[in-house]
């Protein structure tokens, strides 16, 4: 019996679901709620290229798909594909004010990817190219089938609202809150607003919250930005 791997549709273009073929795996294609490759019952991959990476870190995707594999899998893992090395590569010409913000690229995917593995506590697997990245999820789907974990491999999960996962994002940009809190601030204030606008002792009602974050949260919002500080200074030259 041929090992099974379900792809998501998505992921067509990327010449693994070919590789995965070649290689002797029965691959079937739907459309997955979460992550892009499910290897067996407990484990779902989300691959990212090196690029798409730090795009979801700016558009916020990255936490969420981060926070929804934790929910439904028990052994997610995130893949990326490619050297982050090609991020400090800035095209000869680019105007000063660009060129400043993709040099910053590098950091920001390394910090990103230090809060999936321990605050999330997802494995990160770097994988070179599509055929590495191809054995590495015929490895993993092969080793579900040695320990003998039992399931549909395809779970029924409700996607969240895409309203309501940018209201996540909203919050959890903000120092101190996270995924998690942000949650139990939408879920105790219902609206960003309201939650951005509550008082620190409303904050610290929410558990794992605390007055101590609270009142360091409120110190963020409500503090003056100076306009001669070096941030400043920066947005406005770019």
């Amino acid at each position: 019996m041929p090992t099974r791997i379900v792809v998501d549709e998505r992921e067509r273009p990327s010449r693994i679901p070919d590789l995965l073929r070649t290689a002797g795996a029965a691959v079937d294609f739907a459309q997955l709620a979460v992550g892009d490759y499910v290897v067996s019952p407990e484990v779902a991959v989300e691959r990212k290229t090196v690029h798409d990476l730090v795009s979801s870190i700016y558009d916020g995707r990255l936490y969420v798909q981060c926070s929804e594999l934790v929910k439904y899998y028990a052994k997610p893992v995130v893949v990326i594909q490619g050297d982050i090395a090609v991020l400090k590569e800035i095209p000869e010409g680019t105007e000063q004010g660009k060129a400043r913000r993709l040099a910053e690229r590098t950091r920001l995917a390394l910090e990103a990817l230090a809060t999936v593995a321990m605050e999330f506590r997802i494995p990160v697997i770097h994988a070179p190219d599509a055929e590495q990245t191809a054995i590495l999820l015929l490895a993993m789907a092969n080793r579900g089938l040695q320990n003998k974990t039992s399931g549909p491999l395809l779970k029924k999960i409700r996607k969240e609202n895409p309203f309501y996962l940018q209201q996540l994002s909203v919050l959890s940009s903000v120092p101190g809150v996270g995924d998690k809190l942000a949650a139990r601030m939408l879920d105790k204030f219902k609206t960003p607003q309201r939650a951005l606008c509550a008082t620190a002792a409303e904050l610290a009602t929410i558990p794992g919250f605390g007055l101590a974050r609270a009142q360091r949260v409120r110190k963020v919002l409500d503090t003056m930005a100076r306009q001669d500080s070096p941030v400043q200074r920066t947005l406005f030259e770019s």
